[in-house]
């Protein structure tokens, strides 16, 4: 049975709580480091030695992630057009 809000209209989805995202936050937040830390648990079969290192490619994925959004950060103002470009 779900929730109503205050106009009594509509039911309350789960994920229009706020409680609910701060879970799925910290559901990932544990995923991911399960995720970091099972990377002790298997053979790696690597053709440089750097990818041998404990996290490389979780450490490598964040990095660059964050280095991805970064760059379109700063290109977004050399292609970036007036609103009325088009008009």
């Amino acid at each position: 049975m779900s929730q109503s809000d205050k106009s009594g209209d509509t039911p309350t989805r789960w994920l229009d709580r706020p409680d609910s995202a701060k879970k799925i936050c910290w559901a990932l937040y544990v995923l991911c480091a399960a995720l970091f830390f099972a990377d002790a648990f298997y053979e790696k079969h690597s053709h440089y030695a750097v990818e041998d290192w404990f996290g490389f490619y979780a450490i490598f994925g964040f990095v660059f992630s964050i280095g991805l959004v970064l760059s379109a950060k700063e290109l977004r103002r050399l292609v970036m057009r007036k609103e009325d470009y088009y008009d």
